[in-house]
C-alpha cells in the first residue's frame, strides 16, 4: 500500500503503482460516449494515464488541462485522464474547457482498473476513489515512469513525466 496524504492525514491506496519496465496492466474503461477504451487500443504510441480523484476538484482539472497542452505537442502521445467520474461528467468537462487533446476515461465499469494499478483508496473519507497518480507507458506496452502524487492536494511533477516522455519521442 502507498502511504499518502490528505490534508496532512496519513491514508493509504490499496497497493502500489505498476514498477517501471513491467508490462503494463491492461484495462478496458469507459469514453465519454460510454464505448469501451481498451489498453491495447493505443498501441504503438506513448501513453500517459493521467489518474485523479475527481474532475470537480480544483488540482484534478488542473491536471487535465495541463496534459491537454503538452498532448497537442507529440503527435506520438495519447494522454488518457482516469477517474471514477461518470463518461458525462468528463464529456461536460471537456467540452467547457475545449479540451479536444486527451481521451478521458471512467473506471465506474471496471474497478479492478484502481486494483491493478494500486491507486484505489483503502482508507481515509476518499476511499473507493482514485488516488491522484501518472504512469507513462511506452510504445512497447512497458511501464516506463510511474508517481503516486505524495499529498492528494498537490498537482503532479509534470516536468518529471515530460522529461522521461521526451527521452521516448526524442
Amino acid at each position: 500500500m502507498a502511504q499518502i496524504t490528505l490534508q496532512g492525514e496519513p491514508v493509504q491506496t490499496i497497493g502500489n503503482l505498476p514498477a517501471v519496465g513491467m508490462q503494463a496492466p491492461s484495462f478496458t474503461l469507459v469514453k465519454t460516449d460510454l464505448s469501451e477504451a481498451n489498453l491495447k487500443d493505443f498501441a504503438g504510441k506513448n501513453i500517459i494515464l493521467n489518474i485523479f480523484l475527481s474532475l470537480d476538484t480544483s488540482v484534478c482539472g488542473a491536471s487535465v488541462r495541463r496534459f491537454n497542452r503538452e498532448a497537442s505537442e507529440s503527435p506520438d502521445t495519447v494522454v488518457l485522464c482516469i477517474s471514477a467520474d461518470l463518461p458525462f461528467a468528463h464529456k461536460r468537462f471537456c467540452e467547457a474547457e475545449g479540451l479536444k487533446d486527451v481521451i478521458p476515461l471512467s473506471v465506474f465499469r471496471s474497478p479492478e482498473f484502481g486494483k491493478d494499478y494500486g491507486v484505489t483508496f483503502a482508507s481515509g473519507p476518499l476511499t473507493g476513489l482514485l488516488s491522484r497518480a501518472v504512469v507513462i507507458i511506452d510504445k512497447s506496452g512497458k511501464v516506463a515512469y510511474t508517481e503516486q502524487v505524495p499529498e492528494v492536494t498537490q498537482e503532479p511533477d509534470y516536468d518529471a513525466a515530460l522529461l522521461v516522455l521526451s527521452q521516448l519521442t526524442g
